[in-house]
């Protein structure tokens, strides 16, 4: 039987995996909302605001799913992970006051008039508003990754009685992964919200060839795209290192290396072995392991044999980062073809629209392996070095966590169609919304 460690902490993963969906979109495709407004102002073409107000009400109901999720998340640190706020309260405390104070606050009082504004108040105004609720999404986004970051590389603290003390704020919030995380984590959104934007404009296109706002929003999405993926690549590269320094348990679990070795070979496939501590079927590339995580082929990583057996579960970090790494390069195929063909002012091929169509939601699916392979490749340790997983758990028999459980996954499975059917819903209606007036001009 499953007990309640195993069982919050599956539920703990079920509430943030539904809720990261939500920001993950939203902080990138408020961004996007900017540009939209930007550009009609600047062009005065009513297309770019025929674009705007359709994502403009994504966007809405992504941010609301967000709050909710969210607010139902947090509810679990109190309910199922007591432990962790009475150790490290102190730290988690403020970082999340100031979320909510700096971030949260400027989100919700400019989306109104972001929403409803226009017409209401000067054009400057609305713009202005739109503005403020991207550097909002952003600042949220920079609050629960310095938590985040510092739950992975604890700085500035001091530990008396058992319970921690900060010492420096400044090495808290600058701890030694948060400008890779954070960097990290926006551009991951970046490019979910730009497939996201390309693979429903390319639904409209391929339901009505002329829609121009659909047209417009798939080439931005697609430029976009091609423009992030280096740099999330460069920014990855980074990352790892950074996480290679810190944290090199992690490293070895997401390349399956058991013992430590020079010139690691870059495992393409493998079935790693928890038992005989090896893999099986290994197909590799020699040596080029080594070379992305140190820069030299004959580079040191060290084995999981070294830390056993504190070390993080290896399967589930071994084929996390595969299916990131495999989603990323499907990205990067499909961002370049189409950018390139639009840059050479060609039209997109139908096939082309309908694989566009298919990787509407890869970013989701990119996001979610990556966030698995960074919190399950802390473990055991819920605060690295300053608190297990096991020490913060509550002591709620396992039944009951197991009946919230259920209601959590099933609650968020209708949610999730509900959403997906209407993120469709809109498009068909804004084919509709669009095909009306071009009858009133024939007429």
């Amino acid at each position: 039987m499953l007990d309640t460690l195993i069982l919050s902490r599956i539920q703990f993963a079920a509430n943030i995996s539904f809720h990261i969906l939500f920001p993950t979109i939203t902080i990138a495709l408020a961004w996007m909302l900017v540009f939209f407004k930007w550009r009609y102002v600047r062009t005065q073409a009513p297309v770019w605001l025929d674009v705007y107000y359709f994502w403009v009400k994504i966007f809405a109901l992504t941010f609301a799913l967000g709050v909710v999720s969210g607010i139902t998340m947090s509810f679990q640190f109190g309910t199922n992970w007591p432990g962790f706020m009475e150790r490290v309260g102190n730290v988690a405390g403020p970082l999340l006051g100031y979320e909510v104070m700096t971030a949260f606050f400027m989100e919700a009082t400019f989306l109104g008039v972001m929403l409803f504004g226009r017409g209401r108040v000067p054009e400057w105004a609305h713009t202005l508003a739109t503005v403020l609720v991207a550097i909002g999404t952003s600042m949220s986004a920079f609050w629960i990754l310095v938590l985040n970051s510092w739950m992975h590389t604890p700085a500035g603290y001091e530990v008396i009685d058992g319970i921690v003390h900060v010492t420096s704020w400044k090495e808290v919030i600058l701890n030694p992964s948060l400008p890779y995380r954070f960097a990290h984590t926006l551009l991951a959104s970046a490019l979910t919200a730009s497939f996201l934007i390309a693979g429903i404009s390319a639904y409209q296109v391929i339901r009505k060839s002329d829609h121009r706002s659909a047209k417009l929003g798939l080439k931005v999405a697609l430029f976009s795209a091609a423009g992030f993926i280096p740099v999330q690549i460069f920014v990855g590269d980074l990352h790892g290192l950074n996480t290679l320094e810190h944290q090199p348990a992690k490293i070895a679990a997401m390349e399956g290396v058991w013992e430590t070795e020079k010139g690691a070979p870059l495992l393409l496939f493998a079935l790693p072995n928890e038992e005989t501590r090896s893999n099986d079927f290994e197909i590799g590339i020699p040596n080029v392991a080594s070379l992305i995580l140190t820069h030299d082929l004959n580079g040191e990583i060290k084995g999981l044999n070294e830390f056993a057996p504190d070390h993080p579960p290896v399967t589930p970090l071994f084929f996390g980062f595969r299916v990131m790494v495999g989603v990323g390069i499907l990205m990067l195929l499909v961002s370049w073809y189409g950018a390139i063909r639009l840059f050479r002012k060609k039209e997109l091929p139908k096939p082309y629209l309908y694989v566009t169509l298919t990787m509407t939601f890869s970013g989701w699916v990119a996001t979610l392996a990556g966030w698995y392979v960074t919190e399950i490749g802390r473990q055991p340790w819920l605060v690295s070095g300053v608190l297990r997983t096991s020490e913060a758990v509550t002591t709620v028999p396992s039944g009951s966590v197991m009946t919230s459980l259920i209601m959590y996954l099933a609650i968020y499975a209708v949610l999730l169609v509900a959403y997906v059917h209407t993120l469709f819903y809109l498009a068909r209606k804004d084919i509709v919304a669009h095909e009306v007036p071009m009858k009133q001009q024939e007429a």
